[in-house]
Protein backbone atom coordinates (compact mmCIF):
# COMPACT_ATOMS: atom_id res chain seq x y z
CA UNK A 1 0.00 0.00 0.00
CA UNK A 2 1.24 3.47 -0.73
CA UNK A 3 2.97 4.91 2.34
CA UNK A 4 1.94 8.46 1.57
CA UNK A 5 -1.65 7.49 2.34
CA UNK A 6 -1.13 6.66 6.00
CA UNK A 7 -1.53 9.00 9.05
CA UNK A 8 -0.92 9.91 12.66
CA UNK A 9 -2.64 11.46 15.68
CA UNK A 10 -3.55 10.28 19.13
CA UNK A 11 -6.13 10.28 21.86
CA UNK A 12 -9.10 8.64 23.50
CA UNK A 13 -10.43 9.41 26.92
CA UNK A 14 -12.53 7.61 29.46
CA UNK A 15 -16.09 6.84 28.50
CA UNK A 16 -18.98 6.66 30.91
CA UNK A 17 -20.49 3.25 31.58
CA UNK A 18 -23.74 3.96 29.64
CA UNK A 19 -21.68 5.07 26.61
CA UNK A 20 -19.63 1.89 26.81
CA UNK A 21 -22.81 -0.17 26.82
CA UNK A 22 -24.08 1.66 23.74
CA UNK A 23 -20.79 1.02 21.90
CA UNK A 24 -20.82 -2.63 22.93
CA UNK A 25 -24.41 -3.04 21.71
CA UNK A 26 -23.59 -1.35 18.42
CA UNK A 27 -20.67 -3.70 17.88
CA UNK A 28 -22.83 -6.72 18.65
CA UNK A 29 -25.32 -5.50 16.04
CA UNK A 30 -22.56 -5.29 13.45
CA UNK A 31 -21.26 -8.75 14.29
CA UNK A 32 -24.76 -10.21 14.44
CA UNK A 33 -25.83 -8.99 11.01
CA UNK A 34 -24.68 -11.72 8.64
CA UNK A 35 -23.42 -10.90 5.18
CA UNK A 36 -23.30 -13.56 2.53
CA UNK A 37 -19.90 -14.50 1.13
CA UNK A 38 -20.27 -12.38 -1.99
CA UNK A 39 -21.16 -9.22 -0.07
CA UNK A 40 -18.26 -9.84 2.32
CA UNK A 41 -15.80 -10.12 -0.57
CA UNK A 42 -17.13 -6.99 -2.25
CA UNK A 43 -17.02 -5.03 1.03
CA UNK A 44 -13.43 -6.14 1.68
CA UNK A 45 -12.45 -5.21 -1.88
CA UNK A 46 -14.00 -1.74 -1.47
CA UNK A 47 -12.21 -1.14 1.84
CA UNK A 48 -8.83 -2.43 0.64
CA UNK A 49 -9.02 -0.37 -2.55
CA UNK A 50 -10.01 2.75 -0.61
CA UNK A 51 -7.19 2.20 1.88
CA UNK A 52 -4.72 2.24 -1.01
CA UNK A 53 -6.15 5.07 -3.10
CA UNK A 54 -8.12 7.33 -0.78
CA UNK A 55 -10.66 7.73 -3.62
CA UNK A 56 -14.33 6.61 -3.75
CA UNK A 57 -14.57 3.12 -5.27
CA UNK A 58 -16.88 2.28 -8.17
CA UNK A 59 -18.28 -1.05 -9.39
CA UNK A 60 -16.01 -1.13 -12.44
CA UNK A 61 -12.92 -0.88 -10.24
CA UNK A 62 -14.14 -3.77 -8.09
CA UNK A 63 -14.95 -5.95 -11.10
CA UNK A 64 -11.50 -5.29 -12.57
CA UNK A 65 -9.28 -5.77 -9.53
CA UNK A 66 -11.08 -8.32 -7.36
CA UNK A 67 -11.29 -12.09 -7.89
CA UNK A 68 -15.09 -12.05 -7.85
CA UNK A 69 -15.53 -12.48 -11.61
CA UNK A 70 -18.86 -10.66 -11.46
CA UNK A 71 -20.34 -8.15 -13.86
CA UNK A 72 -20.39 -4.45 -12.99
CA UNK A 73 -24.20 -4.59 -12.86
CA UNK A 74 -24.18 -7.40 -10.28
CA UNK A 75 -21.58 -5.59 -8.20
CA UNK A 76 -23.64 -2.37 -8.37
CA UNK A 77 -26.65 -4.24 -6.96
CA UNK A 78 -24.58 -5.70 -4.15
CA UNK A 79 -23.08 -2.29 -3.39
CA UNK A 80 -26.59 -0.84 -3.15
CA UNK A 81 -27.43 -3.53 -0.60
CA UNK A 82 -24.26 -2.79 1.37
CA UNK A 83 -25.17 0.89 1.37
CA UNK A 84 -28.66 0.12 2.69
CA UNK A 85 -27.10 -2.01 5.42
CA UNK A 86 -24.87 0.92 6.38
CA UNK A 87 -21.48 -0.61 5.52
CA UNK A 88 -20.61 1.90 2.77
CA UNK A 89 -21.66 5.45 1.94
CA UNK A 90 -21.76 7.65 -1.16
CA UNK A 91 -19.94 10.89 -0.27
CA UNK A 92 -20.74 12.77 -3.48
CA UNK A 93 -22.94 12.48 -6.53
CA UNK A 94 -20.38 10.16 -8.17
CA UNK A 95 -20.99 6.41 -8.35
CA UNK A 96 -18.08 5.75 -6.00
CA UNK A 97 -18.53 4.54 -2.43
CA UNK A 98 -16.34 4.71 0.67
CA UNK A 99 -16.50 2.62 3.84
CA UNK A 100 -18.63 3.83 6.74
CA UNK A 101 -17.57 3.47 10.36
CA UNK A 102 -19.69 0.31 10.43
CA UNK A 103 -17.84 -1.03 7.39
CA UNK A 104 -14.47 -0.33 8.98
CA UNK A 105 -15.67 -2.05 12.16
CA UNK A 106 -16.58 -5.19 10.21
CA UNK A 107 -13.19 -5.17 8.46
CA UNK A 108 -11.23 -4.68 11.70
CA UNK A 109 -13.15 -7.40 13.56
CA UNK A 110 -12.41 -9.82 10.71
CA UNK A 111 -8.69 -9.06 10.94
CA UNK A 112 -8.63 -9.39 14.72
CA UNK A 113 -10.21 -12.85 14.53
CA UNK A 114 -7.20 -14.14 12.63
CA UNK A 115 -5.01 -15.77 15.25
CA UNK A 116 -1.92 -16.48 13.19
CA UNK A 117 -0.65 -13.06 12.14
CA UNK A 118 2.99 -13.15 11.13
CA UNK A 119 5.22 -11.23 13.50
CA UNK A 120 7.64 -8.82 11.83
CA UNK A 121 11.12 -8.93 13.24
CA UNK A 122 11.61 -5.85 15.42
CA UNK A 123 13.68 -7.71 17.99
CA UNK A 124 17.06 -6.21 17.14
CA UNK A 125 15.53 -2.73 17.52
CA UNK A 126 14.26 -3.57 20.98
CA UNK A 127 16.72 -5.89 22.65
CA UNK A 128 19.48 -3.28 22.75
CA UNK A 129 20.22 -2.86 26.39
CA UNK A 130 19.44 0.60 27.70
CA UNK A 131 19.91 1.82 31.23
CA UNK A 132 16.52 3.43 31.59
CA UNK A 133 13.06 2.35 30.53
CA UNK A 134 12.28 5.91 29.42
CA UNK A 135 14.92 5.64 26.69
CA UNK A 136 13.35 2.42 25.42
CA UNK A 137 9.86 3.90 25.32
CA UNK A 138 10.93 7.09 23.54
CA UNK A 139 12.78 5.00 20.96
CA UNK A 140 9.78 2.71 20.46
CA UNK A 141 7.38 5.64 19.94
CA UNK A 142 9.64 6.84 17.11
CA UNK A 143 9.84 3.34 15.63
CA UNK A 144 6.05 2.99 15.69
CA UNK A 145 5.48 6.38 14.05
CA UNK A 146 8.06 5.67 11.36
CA UNK A 147 6.91 2.11 10.70
CA UNK A 148 3.18 2.89 10.49
CA UNK A 149 3.42 6.46 9.16
CA UNK A 150 0.85 7.51 11.77
CA UNK A 151 1.09 9.26 15.15
CA UNK A 152 2.15 7.07 18.06
CA UNK A 153 2.16 7.27 21.84
CA UNK A 154 3.50 5.04 24.60
CA UNK A 155 2.79 5.58 28.27
CA UNK A 156 5.26 4.75 30.97
CA UNK A 157 4.21 1.84 33.19
CA UNK A 158 2.12 2.54 36.25
CA UNK A 159 3.62 1.46 39.55
CA UNK A 160 0.52 1.52 41.74
CA UNK A 161 0.13 -1.64 43.86
CA UNK A 162 3.49 -2.88 42.65
CA UNK A 163 5.97 -4.62 44.93
CA UNK A 164 9.26 -3.15 46.08
CA UNK A 165 12.18 -5.22 44.86
CA UNK A 166 15.26 -3.35 46.07
CA UNK A 167 16.21 -0.12 47.87
CA UNK A 168 19.67 1.39 48.02
CA UNK A 169 21.09 4.46 49.76
CA UNK A 170 24.37 5.93 48.51
CA UNK A 171 26.31 8.95 49.72
CA UNK A 172 26.30 12.09 47.53
CA UNK A 173 27.84 14.40 50.14
CA UNK A 174 27.88 14.71 53.92
CA UNK A 175 24.16 15.54 54.26
CA UNK A 176 22.67 14.21 51.03
CA UNK A 177 21.92 10.61 50.01
CA UNK A 178 20.86 9.16 46.66
CA UNK A 179 17.90 6.80 47.05
CA UNK A 180 17.43 4.21 44.29
CA UNK A 181 14.10 2.34 44.29
CA UNK A 182 13.56 -0.75 42.14
CA UNK A 183 10.05 -2.17 41.84
CA UNK A 184 8.81 -5.38 40.27
CA UNK A 185 9.49 -5.35 36.53
CA UNK A 186 12.94 -3.80 37.17
CA UNK A 187 11.51 -0.29 36.97
CA UNK A 188 13.80 2.24 38.61
CA UNK A 189 13.13 5.52 40.42
CA UNK A 190 15.84 7.83 41.76
CA UNK A 191 15.43 10.61 44.30
CA UNK A 192 17.57 12.63 46.71
CA UNK A 193 17.21 12.47 50.50
CA UNK A 194 18.47 15.31 52.70
CA UNK A 195 19.59 14.09 56.13
CA UNK A 196 20.51 16.11 59.22
CA UNK A 197 23.36 13.91 60.38
CA UNK A 198 26.53 12.71 58.70
CA UNK A 199 26.40 8.93 58.24
CA UNK A 200 29.39 6.62 57.97
CA UNK A 201 29.67 4.01 55.22
CA UNK A 202 28.96 1.28 57.78
CA UNK A 203 25.80 3.05 59.00
CA UNK A 204 24.55 3.45 55.41
CA UNK A 205 25.23 -0.26 54.78
CA UNK A 206 23.27 -1.22 57.91
CA UNK A 207 20.36 1.01 56.84
CA UNK A 208 20.32 -0.65 53.41
CA UNK A 209 20.17 -4.09 55.05
CA UNK A 210 17.39 -2.92 57.36
CA UNK A 211 15.31 -1.41 54.55
CA UNK A 212 15.59 -4.40 52.22
CA UNK A 213 15.02 -7.09 54.85
CA UNK A 214 11.79 -5.39 55.99
CA UNK A 215 10.37 -3.96 52.74
CA UNK A 216 11.34 -6.43 50.01
CA UNK A 217 8.20 -7.87 48.35
CA UNK A 218 5.78 -5.33 49.88
CA UNK A 219 3.61 -2.73 48.14
CA UNK A 220 3.39 0.81 49.51
CA UNK A 221 -0.10 -0.01 50.79
CA UNK A 222 1.28 -2.96 52.80
CA UNK A 223 3.83 -0.87 54.73
CA UNK A 224 1.75 -0.36 57.88
CA UNK A 225 2.43 1.43 61.16
CA UNK A 226 3.65 -1.76 62.87
CA UNK A 227 6.31 -2.33 60.19
CA UNK A 228 7.41 1.32 60.43
CA UNK A 229 7.59 1.16 64.27
CA UNK A 230 9.67 -2.02 64.13
CA UNK A 231 12.09 -0.54 61.56
CA UNK A 232 12.57 2.69 63.52
CA UNK A 233 13.23 0.68 66.66
CA UNK A 234 15.87 -1.38 64.85
CA UNK A 235 17.44 1.76 63.37
CA UNK A 236 17.96 3.22 66.85
CA UNK A 237 19.31 6.76 66.64
CA UNK A 238 18.83 6.73 62.85
CA UNK A 239 15.04 6.29 63.03
CA UNK A 240 14.51 9.73 61.48
CA UNK A 241 16.44 8.59 58.38
CA UNK A 242 14.07 5.62 58.04
CA UNK A 243 11.11 8.04 58.20
CA UNK A 244 12.62 10.22 55.48
CA UNK A 245 13.35 7.24 53.22
CA UNK A 246 9.83 5.81 53.58
CA UNK A 247 8.29 9.18 52.75
CA UNK A 248 10.48 9.50 49.65
CA UNK A 249 9.67 5.94 48.52
CA UNK A 250 5.92 6.61 48.79
CA UNK A 251 6.22 10.00 47.07
CA UNK A 252 8.35 8.63 44.21
CA UNK A 253 5.95 5.79 43.45
CA UNK A 254 2.75 7.80 43.83
CA UNK A 255 4.15 10.58 41.65
CA UNK A 256 3.99 8.17 38.73
CA UNK A 257 0.29 7.55 39.31
CA UNK A 258 -0.43 11.30 39.37
CA UNK A 259 2.03 12.37 36.67
CA UNK A 260 2.15 9.55 34.15
CA UNK A 261 4.88 9.90 31.54
CA UNK A 262 3.60 9.68 27.95
CA UNK A 263 5.92 9.73 24.95
CA UNK A 264 4.60 10.75 21.53
CA UNK A 265 6.02 10.78 18.02
CA UNK A 266 4.90 11.38 14.44
CA UNK A 267 2.25 14.04 15.13
CA UNK A 268 3.06 15.86 11.88
CA UNK A 269 2.20 12.74 9.88
CA UNK A 270 -1.42 13.92 9.97
CA UNK A 271 -0.60 16.43 7.24
CA UNK A 272 -0.03 13.53 4.84
CA UNK A 273 -3.75 12.72 4.79
CA UNK A 274 -6.06 15.17 3.01
CA UNK A 275 -9.09 14.25 5.13
CA UNK A 276 -7.22 15.27 8.31
CA UNK A 277 -4.99 18.08 7.11
CA UNK A 278 -7.34 21.05 6.82
CA UNK A 279 -6.47 23.81 9.26
CA UNK A 280 -9.19 23.24 11.82
CA UNK A 281 -8.89 19.44 12.04
CA UNK A 282 -5.10 19.45 12.06
CA UNK A 283 -5.02 22.15 14.74
CA UNK A 284 -7.43 20.20 16.96
CA UNK A 285 -5.48 16.98 16.60
CA UNK A 286 -2.10 18.57 17.24
CA UNK A 287 -3.50 20.37 20.28
CA UNK A 288 -4.86 17.07 21.63
CA UNK A 289 -1.45 15.44 21.31
CA UNK A 290 0.18 18.26 23.25
CA UNK A 291 -2.14 18.07 26.26
CA UNK A 292 -0.81 15.61 28.83
CA UNK A 293 -4.09 15.56 30.76
CA UNK A 294 -6.04 14.42 27.69
CA UNK A 295 -3.49 11.71 26.95
CA UNK A 296 -3.65 10.54 30.57
CA UNK A 297 -7.43 10.30 30.25
CA UNK A 298 -6.88 8.23 27.11
CA UNK A 299 -4.67 5.78 29.00
CA UNK A 300 -7.12 5.56 31.92
CA UNK A 301 -10.03 5.06 29.52
CA UNK A 302 -8.23 2.22 27.72
CA UNK A 303 -7.40 0.51 31.01
CA UNK A 304 -11.05 0.67 32.09
CA UNK A 305 -12.52 -0.39 28.73
CA UNK A 306 -13.91 -3.94 29.20
CA UNK A 307 -13.56 -4.63 25.47
CA UNK A 308 -9.75 -4.42 25.68
CA UNK A 309 -9.38 -7.23 28.21
CA UNK A 310 -9.63 -10.12 25.73
CA UNK A 311 -6.47 -9.60 23.72
CA UNK A 312 -5.04 -6.31 24.97
CA UNK A 313 -5.86 -4.52 21.69
CA UNK A 314 -8.76 -2.16 21.15
CA UNK A 315 -9.82 -0.27 18.01
CA UNK A 316 -11.93 2.92 18.15
CA UNK A 317 -13.33 4.00 14.77
CA UNK A 318 -14.72 7.45 14.07
CA UNK A 319 -17.60 8.27 16.40
CA UNK A 320 -16.57 5.39 18.68
CA UNK A 321 -13.72 7.58 19.88
CA UNK A 322 -14.52 9.27 23.19
CA UNK A 323 -12.46 12.31 22.14
CA UNK A 324 -14.31 14.85 20.00
CA UNK A 325 -11.14 15.80 18.11
CA UNK A 326 -10.71 12.16 17.07
CA UNK A 327 -14.12 11.62 15.44
CA UNK A 328 -12.57 11.65 11.95
CA UNK A 329 -9.83 9.23 12.98
CA UNK A 330 -9.24 5.67 14.06
CA UNK A 331 -7.42 5.06 17.35
CA UNK A 332 -5.79 1.67 17.95
CA UNK A 333 -4.52 0.93 21.46
CA UNK A 334 -2.72 -1.97 23.10
CA UNK A 335 -1.62 -2.81 26.63
CA UNK A 336 1.92 -4.01 27.30
CA UNK A 337 2.98 -5.76 30.49
CA UNK A 338 6.44 -5.77 32.07
CA UNK A 339 5.57 -7.82 35.12
CA UNK A 340 2.78 -8.49 37.56
CA UNK A 341 0.86 -5.24 37.99
CA UNK A 342 3.22 -3.24 35.76
CA UNK A 343 1.34 -2.14 32.64
CA UNK A 344 1.44 0.61 30.08
CA UNK A 345 -0.49 1.69 26.99
CA UNK A 346 0.53 1.97 23.33
CA UNK A 347 -1.59 3.99 20.89
CA UNK A 348 -1.61 4.63 17.14
CA UNK A 349 -3.84 7.26 15.52
CA UNK A 350 -4.55 7.80 11.86
CA UNK A 351 -7.36 8.23 9.35
CA UNK A 352 -10.27 5.81 9.29
CA UNK A 353 -8.75 4.31 6.14
CA UNK A 354 -5.59 3.36 8.01
CA UNK A 355 -3.82 0.09 7.21
CA UNK A 356 -5.42 -1.85 10.06
CA UNK A 357 -3.71 -5.12 9.27
CA UNK A 358 -0.25 -3.58 9.47
CA UNK A 359 -1.07 -1.58 12.60
CA UNK A 360 -2.44 -4.63 14.44
CA UNK A 361 0.53 -6.74 13.38
CA UNK A 362 2.97 -4.05 14.52
CA UNK A 363 1.30 -3.71 17.92
CA UNK A 364 1.28 -7.46 18.49
CA UNK A 365 4.96 -7.56 17.57
CA UNK A 366 5.77 -4.73 19.95
CA UNK A 367 3.89 -6.29 22.87
CA UNK A 368 5.56 -9.66 22.29
CA UNK A 369 9.04 -8.12 22.22
CA UNK A 370 8.44 -5.88 25.25
CA UNK A 371 7.20 -8.85 27.26
CA UNK A 372 10.12 -11.03 26.19
CA UNK A 373 12.78 -8.35 26.67
CA UNK A 374 11.87 -7.18 30.16
CA UNK A 375 10.83 -10.56 31.51
CA UNK A 376 14.19 -11.97 30.41
CA UNK A 377 15.93 -9.10 32.20
CA UNK A 378 14.19 -10.08 35.43
CA UNK A 379 15.68 -13.56 35.36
Amino acid sequence: MTKNLRSNIVATVDVSTPQKRVLANQREEVRGLELDERKEKILKAIIQTYLETGEPVGSRTISKYSDLKLSSATIRNEMSDLEELGYIIQPHTSAGRIPSDKGYRFYVDQIMQEKDNEVADMQELMIQRVDRLESVLKKLAKILAKDTNYAALISGPQYHHNKLKFIQLSRVDAYKLLLVIVVEGNLIKNTMVDVQEELTDEQILNLNILLNSNLNGLTIEEINLEIIRKMKEQAGSHGQVVDLVLNEVAAAIRADDDDLQIYTSGATNIFKYPELSDNQKASQLLSTLEHTETLQELVNGVNEDPNSSENGIQVYIGEESPVQAMKDCSVVTATYELGEGVRGTIGIIGPKRMDYEKVLKTLRTLMTQLDATFKNEER
